[in-house]
Parts: structure tokens; C-alpha cells; sequence
């Protein structure tokens, strides 16, 4: 069985732990999540995950067995810097992803020590509730360059068929700045233009995502691409594969269009 990649918006800090208060903001957004299993159509062996909250000076693994927790966020309750997602790493797959890496001849180290952030916990405790779920955290590379995360991408490929789910975990409009109804017309924008592009296939799509500054309101939809460059692993990974969205809506928090994308068909 060959699995699909994910591009999936991981949402705001611990919502998944606060839902009283959200007011419904994540309703549509939790729902995708939770039919996340079935749109990739079987249980995987692991979930490679790479969050937009982790860069490195070069692509970095972790090797952690038992991952703890990273609360990399600010002013929320105080419960919620003391929950838990107690799922297990997968040391033997960083081995194995490390392996991948440099043989394509992209530079890659390992960290034996990292816990899992937000940008993981966060979709997963929705998607997989259990946190039986054997997954492993790959760092962004900074300087952001999409190229260098195509790549990436490209290397990580054969895991698919290996029984391993990769997730890329970001938000496709990221501008705290402008966020809700004062992002409507940048984000839809923007969004219109992710799904022209991501329609393509091949090096096609991935060239116009190496040039996602030149897209409509690309700039005001990320002043900084941390929460695009998820997106680029996944595609690399599944360049020849079509896309499909697995959500989207158009009023999340009040004025965002966001999406989540799958690229290649489910596995049966």
C-alpha cells in the first residue's frame, strides 16, 4: 500500500484542549481532523510529521523514544501547560529517515532529546485520540527555502510505501497580524491560488510553489513561510500525485479561507 501525503492547518495552540471556549471557531476544522484515519484509508505503521514550529541549522530528526512535552505558546489557561499526548516515538524509523536523507545528499543530524510541539500534538490528539500512535518529528531547515524543503520532500518519498504516513503540519494563512475578518481578502486570495497551483502535477506544481512569493497576497498571507514550508515536504513526496482538499472554509475565526490538502489517493 502506497500512502498519501498530508498538508493539514494545525489551528491555534492548545484548542484542542479548550473547545468551551472557542465558540465553535474549530468545529469544521476538528471534523476534518477526526475523519483524518479515514481519508487516508488505513491505519499506519508511523507518522512522520513535520511541524512549523521546529528549525534547525539543517534538517534534524528526532530519535526520542518517548517524546515529552513542548508547550511553545503564551497566554492560555493554566491547564493547558500541563496536558498531555503521551504517544510513542519511533527511534527506528529517525534511523531510517536519516538513512533516506543522505543519500540524496541533503544534510541531515539527529536530536535525541526533543519533545513533541503544538504543531504535532495539536492535530494528532483530533486525528489519532488514543496517542497510540507511533510518530516521529522532523525539523524545518532555516532560511526557508521552499527548494530546499522539495527536496526534502523528494527523499522522504519512499516511506510511502513503507507504511508511513507524512504530515506536514503548518496553517496555509498564517498573519497573526491580520487575523480573522481583517484576513478575509488576503487569505482568499491566497487560497484561490494554492488550489491553481497544487492542481498541477509534477515539477509543474512544484515550481510554482517554489515561487509561492510571487502568488496574490502572498506576503500578507505569510510574512513569514514557517507554516507554508509543511506544505512543500508533503508535495515533494507525492509530486506525481493528485491533489485533493480534505477541508477548506471560508469564515475560520470570523473571515480566513483555509484548506487542508491530501496528495495521492488513499491506501486500501
Amino acid at each position: 500500500m502506497r500512502f498519501p501525503t498530508l498538508f493539514v492547518s494545525h489551528g491555534g495552540g492548545p484548542w484542542p484542549w479548550m473547545q468551551d471556549t472557542w465558540h465553535g471557531a474549530y468545529d469544521r476544522l476538528a471534523a476534518a481532523l477526526r475523519r483524518l484515519p479515514e481519508d487516508v484509508g488505513a491505519r499506519p505503521q508511523a507518522v512522520l510529521m513535520v511541524s512549523a514550529h521546529w528549525e534547525e541549522p539543517i534538517f534534524t530528526v528526532q530519535s526520542n523514544p518517548a517524546p515529552g512535552m513542548i508547550y511553545d505558546y503564551g497566554g492560555f489557561p493554566d491547564h493547558t501547560y500541563t496536558i498531555r499526548y503521551p504517544a510513542p516515538g519511533a527511534p527506528q524509523l529517525a534511523a531510517r529517515v536519516r538513512s533516506l536523507v543522505q543519500a540524496n545528499g541533503i544534510a541531515v543530524a539527529e536530536d535525541t532529546e526533543r519533545g513533541f510541539d503544538h504543531g504535532m500534538y495539536a492535530p494528532m490528539a483530533v486525528a489519532y485520540p488514543r496517542a497510540d500512535m507511533p510518530t516521529l518529528q522532523l525539523s524545518l531547515r532555516r532560511g526557508l527555502d521552499p527548494e530546499q524543503h522539495l527536496a526534502l520532500g523528494r527523499a522522504l518519498a519512499p516511506l510511502r510505501d513503507e507504511g508511513i504516513l507524512i504530515i506536514g503540519s503548518g496553517l496555509s494563512y498564517h498573519n497573526l497580524r491580520a487575523f480573522g475578518p481583517a484576513g478575509r481578502s488576503a487569505s482568499a486570495a491566497f487560497d484561490h491560488w494554492l488550489d491553481v497551483a497544487l492542481a498541477k502535477t509534477g515539477r509543474a506544481r512544484s515550481a510554482a510553489l517554489a515561487t509561492w512569493q510571487s502568488a496574490p497576497s502572498a506576503r500578507q498571507a505569510h510574512p513569514r513561510e514557517e507554516h507554508l514550508l509543511p506544505l512543500m515536504i508533503a508535495v515533494g513526496a507525492a509530486e506525481l500525485d493528485a491533489a485533493a482538499r480534505d477541508y477548506h472554509e471560508d469564515d475560520f475565526f470570523g473571515g480566513l479561507s483555509v484548506s487542508n490538502w491530501r496528495f495521492g489517493a488513499p491506501a486500501r
